[in-house]
């Protein structure tokens, strides 16, 4: 009896202390699923699929920016805004001044056409309010007056023209206008000004006979005239009558 009551208590000991150890576990806590990564985006065949982007594409691809553009966008957090000037912008640059810029010079002129940061168009406002703002090279004006957004550099002054595509990490905008940094060009490059619209069509004033109502008023008249003429030919006639009549009285 002595050794079963001790096994029975030895028991009871265990399953005593195996409960305290499972209350004294810590809660389990579910983890949050990790948010998703942004989506890649291919910045070449953004740039060739969006529109007027040609020499834009071909220059970033020539002086390997495009490298550095498409890392900043896919492996950092911070994302990148692109500043993208139309080929119309590009033809109007004098030919001279950008073949003439040496290799290095014309990869920081690539650079100075983005941010290392993703914005979208609300945060310009703040951009404007805190310019100058830091480019990939050098620093750059934001402007930002009446919802019409501009970027200022050196020798230019571009507007926002439309927003090629905005979420996150990738901003790409088209300008208008190449930037035009001092640092690169001590003077002002030749520019070509884009041609004026053409003038609104001069519409011929119709002739006086081919005016509205002018064919009713020259019925009117002739008309007019005709009654006229057959009132004078009736007095005439008339007094011929009494001419007679007078002569007639006389000869009796």
């Amino acid at each position: 009896m002595d050794l079963k009551a001790a096994v029975l208590v030895s028991t009871l000991l265990c399953l005593a202390l195996s409960r305290g150890a499972l209350s004294q576990r810590a809660p389990i806590v579910e983890t949050p699923a990790p948010a998703p990564a942004p989506a890649y985006v291919d910045l070449a065949t953004l740039l060739s699929l969006a529109g007027p982007y040609g020499t834009f594409l071909d220059y970033l691809t020539k002086t390997d920016v495009i490298k550095t553009f498409q890392s900043q966008a896919n492996d950092t957090k911070q994302g990148i805004t692109v500043f993208a000037p139309l080929d119309s912008a590009f033809a109007a640059v004098d030919g001279g001044a950008l073949s003439n810029l040496t290799a290095d010079q014309l990869r920081s002129l690539m650079l100075h056409h983005a941010m290392p940061r993703y914005y979208p168009l609300s945060a310009f406002s703040k951009l404007a309010a805190a310019s100058p703002v830091s480019m990939f090279a050098y620093k750059a004006d934001v402007t930002d007056r009446a919802g019409i957004i501009g970027v200022v550099s050196g020798w230019a002054t571009a507007k926002l023209v439309s927003s090629v595509y905005s979420t996150l990490p990738v901003a790409v905008y088209a300008l208008d206008s190449v930037l035009l940094p001092k640092e690169i060009f001590p003077t002002a490059p030749e520019i070509t000004p884009a041609p004026a619209p053409a003038p609104a069509p001069v519409l011929a004033a119709k002739p006086m006979d081919e005016a509205p109502g002018a064919g009713e008023r020259g019925a009117k008249a002739d008309a007019g005239d005709k009654g006229a003429s057959c009132r004078v030919g009736a007095g005439r006639l008339l007094v011929g009558y009494v001419v007679l009549m007078v002569c007639g009285f006389l000869m009796m």
